[in-house]
Order: structure tokens, then sequence, then C-alpha cells
């Protein structure tokens, strides 16, 4: 599977335009503050660009984050903007003729920027412990259509898991079936390339993030993923595909339910860019001021992550009283027979 991927990327895409599918986001759908950022990057940089969604979680300032799959870097250079001269952006990719279209620009953004804060690594993302990373030295971990890629998904959990500090976490885009994927589908060299055939039925990704100490992922948004090309769409049958935005939080005491204590919490309006609502995912939509009951789950991702600062906490666990209203086990998914608005890159 690495020397398919590696042909796929490294030869046969030279730019978005060759894609298959609807995986890639048009520039008008981002959200207006991204587009300055974005103007910075070298066109190179942009054509090469694969993603499927907007790993740009918030509050990156002084930040070190770690890019899975990195490709030519375009979001290596954008996250490198977010978290300024103090923090760090670190690239991994396997694949020689990305990581060089991406080092051949790394002076060009250097001096776009003002400050020269990346870096990029030859190497596999199921192999992460063979790069000389430290340990628990990352405060995010982003991946933009990568995961699907790898035939080793606990392999690269795992390693997830071991670089993130306490309170960390890992935001990413991928794209998933809404069922599992047949061996006709895996097996196909184009499908595979396109981020189909290795995408993971949503519920045996749920398992496995739990099965990896991701006790409660949370989706961020998703849009369904059409097929352009009539050979490729005629071959997947009844599969359908989606787009997926994750973001799962190093926490040691998450529970795998949304279990209700009685807590909320208020927001403060504090985080640049979102001063009139906060959006931790997709079933938790904030507003500025007002007091917003959370599950024990979510009170811990706010309050024992990076985000504390921006929130006031109400409550504690001493006393339980069940399962939380609203959570449930179906398709997470909008279904839509078309594609969404939803701003993604």
């Amino acid at each position: 599977m690495h020397s398919i991927v590696q042909d796929y990327y490294g030869r046969q895409l030279q730019s978005t335009g060759d894609l298959k599918t609807t995986a890639c986001c048009d520039i008008s759908q981002m959200p207006e503050w991204l587009k300055p950022l974005l103007s910075k990057i070298h066109p190179e940089v942009q054509s090469r660009y694969y993603g499927c969604g907007l790993v740009c979680p918030p509050v990156l300032e002084g930040c070190r984050v770690l890019d899975l799959g990195c490709g030519a870097g375009r979001d290596v250079f954008l996250l490198a903007q977010l978290v300024g001269p103090q923090g760090e952006v670190v690239g991994v990719d396997m694949t020689d003729e990305q990581l060089a279209v991406a080092q051949n620009h790394r002076a060009h953004h250097a001096q776009a920027f003002g400050f020269d804060n990346v870096s990029f690594l030859h190497g596999y993302i199921e192999r992460l412990d063979e790069l000389g990373l430290q340990p628990g030295s990352f405060d995010v971990i982003v991946s933009n259509c990568v995961v699907n890629l790898s035939p080793d998904k606990d392999a690269v959990l795992r390693g997830v898991q071991g670089l993130l500090k306490p309170g960390g976490e890992f935001y990413f885009s991928d794209v998933y079936a809404d069922r599992r994927v047949p061996d006709a589908v895996r097996n196909d060299p184009v499908l595979y390339g396109e981020c189909l055939g290795g995408a993971l039925y949503w519920n045996d990704f749920m398992r496995l993030a739990q099965r990896q100490g991701c006790a409660d992922p949370r989706l961020v948004e998703d849009r369904p993923l059409a097929v352009t090309d009539p050979l490729l769409a005629d071959k997947l049958g009844n599969l359908r595909f989606f787009s997926a935005t994750y973001r799962l939080f190093k926490l040691a005491r998450l529970e795998t339910a949304c279990e209700d204590y009685g807590q909320a919490v208020i927001y403060r309006g504090s985080m640049a860019r979102q001063p009139h609502r906060f959006v931790l995912d997709k079933h938790h939509d904030i507003e500025t001021g007002r007091v917003f009951p959370v599950c024990g789950n979510t009170w811990r991702m706010l309050h024992d992550t990076r985000l504390a600062p921006h929130f006031e906490f109400i409550g504690n666990f001493d006393r339980h009283h069940g399962l939380f209203e609203g959570c449930g086990g179906s398709l997470p998914f909008d279904a839509a027979g078309t594609v969404s608005s939803t701003p993604c890159c």
C-alpha cells in the first residue's frame, strides 16, 4: 500500500485537478479570515494540496504542532502563521516528490512570514517512534485526508497518543464509509489512492479510537463526497463516503458515553476570530455569555486543555444524574444528496 500511495501522490497526481472525487473544497467555501493566510502560500504548494477538510483548530498561538502526511506543506505553512514565531510546526511525509516541493519553498515562506518555524521529516505515520520526536511534546497533531491511506491505523493512533502532551488533541479530517469497504474496492489502486479504498466504516473508527485511548471522539463537521468518474462510481455500488473532521483529546478520565453531572460552562468570547460563539464540535455551539449545560466529558475537554482560559466552569463531579440527554449511536454524518456548503478546505 505504501508503494501505491507513493506512486499516486508522487507521480500520477500533479495537481488537485487530477483528483476524481469532490474531497477537495473550493476556496470560495473557506472562512474569510483564512484567505489572507492562504494568499501568502506559494502557488506550487497550493496546487499540490489534496486535503479534504480544514485542520485549523483554535488557540494555536505558541503551540507545537505535528502534521501527519503533510505532502507539499500547504497545511504546515498555514499552521505556521497561526502558531506564530514562538510556536513550531513539524511536517511528516513518506513521498519524496511532495517533500521536495515543501523544502524548496521553505525559504520563500520564511521571508513572507518574517520567521522560520517549520521543519519537514521523511517518514511513515505508522512509525512515528522512529523519527526521533520527543514523546509527549506536541500540543496539537493534525492530519488532512491521510489516515485512510495508512495500512495500520491502530499504529497511527497509538503513535499520536504517545506524542501528544496530556490535554493535547488530534484534530484531523479524513474519509469514512457508511459500511465496511469490500476487498474489491480496498484493493483497487486508484480507489485506494483517491482515499476511498482505505476508508474506515465510521463505527469501526469509533472502536479503533477507543481502543487506542481516545474514549470520546468528537465530530466537528462532515459532508458527503461525490465520485465524479463514472467508472469508479460503478465499482463503488451502494457505498457512501463522507469527508469528516474529528477531534480526539488526550484526557485520561474521559468516559465512553456522555454522562450528566449537572455541569455547565460559559464562553467568555475571548478566542481570536470567535467573539460571538465557540463551536467545540457538531453538537456543541456555545454562545458567548450564556450558561451552556455540558456532560462530564465536554467539561473536561474545555477545563483540562489549552481552551480553559476562555471559559467559566460551573459544577464538579460530585453528583451523577445518568446519561446526558441526546447521547446516541446512529450514523453521525449528514446523508444529504448534495454536497454541503460548510466551510472546509
